[in-house]
């Protein structure tokens, strides 16, 4: 536990920074965080992000990243008519390599290079693209996706009886599950009361419990996938909180919701 509370004060005075600053440095960043999260989940398939079809999945994920205006200007110097077009070249050319190589890459392994990158990189692209819409939702992204786990954790653990999901995630319990989502709604309105940024309360708690929702099925998500190749943590870059993608997995289906939802409507 000690370890982990030095982590995540290390970590948070060195991201914080650059969410409120936020262009091109925090861009910059995440993108960063992209590749490492990539990586992570290469990994877990015994696929090296250094062989042909990591690389190609590398330069797919990056395009999915990078922010819309930076994208299109590659897309520019390039000559292709979109930034869809070059992913999709990317897809011929891990198809095809695997029929140079007679199979020893599988169709199924392009699929999960394809998939990595997609998962991956669009959940990064939109947290680059709420942080340039405005510091608010970003900080709303983080407030939900943290009391959530908070609320889960310590509710769960005081009151949890009754098991979400035991097959995937053996701590995590239907009481953890509900009151994660209640206390989530309350900080997101005791946000709104210090600093209004949403349509209104009704929407913002709608919303709220929906994210709250969401982010604790992305945690889920990547649980099963763990589960699945019988790792503990995605890596170890983060002493005491495993990788990339074990602290950003609830985040990387949040803040795709909001701009699904267009960020309540503004």
């Amino acid at each position: 536990m000690k370890q982990r509370i030095i982590t995540a004060i290390i970590a948070a005075a060195l991201f914080i920074p650059f969410v409120i600053y936020g262009k091109v440095p925090f861009a910059l960043l995440v993108l960063a965080m992209a590749i490492v999260g990539f990586y992570e989940i290469l990994k877990m398939k015994g696929i090296s992000i250094f062989s042909v079809p990591g690389f190609l999945g590398l330069i797919t994920l990056i395009l999915l990243v990078i922010p819309k205006d930076w994208s299109e200007r590659v897309v520019e110097l390039i000559g292709y008519s979109s930034n869809l077009m070059v992913v999709y070249g990317l897809m011929m050319l891990l198809l095809i390599y695997v029929v140079l190589v007679k199979n020893k890459i599988t169709f199924d392994e392009v699929g999960f290079v394809l998939l990595g990158a997609f998962y991956v990189g669009l959940g990064f692209h939109y947290l680059i693209e709420t942080r340039n819409v405005g510091l608010e939702y970003v900080v709303y992204c983080l407030l939900v996706v943290w009391t959530t786990d908070s609320g889960a954790y310590f509710v769960g653990r005081k009151l949890g009886k009754n098991k979400l999901w035991p097959e995937i995630s053996p701590k995590k319990t239907i009481e953890g599950f509900i009151g994660g989502i209640v206390i989530a709604v309350i900080f997101a309105v005791g946000m709104q009361l210090i600093y209004p940024f949403a349509n209104g309360y009704i929407s913002l708690v709608f919303v709220t419990i929906f994210a709250s929702i969401i982010g604790q099925m992305g945690d889920l998500v990547e649980s099963a996938i763990k589960r699945h190749f019988d790792v503990k943590d995605s890596g170890n870059i983060l002493p005491g909180h495993g990788g990339i993608l074990d602290r950003f997995d609830s985040l990387l289906f949040v803040v795709p919701l909001l701009h699904f939802l267009h960020l309540f409507g503004n």
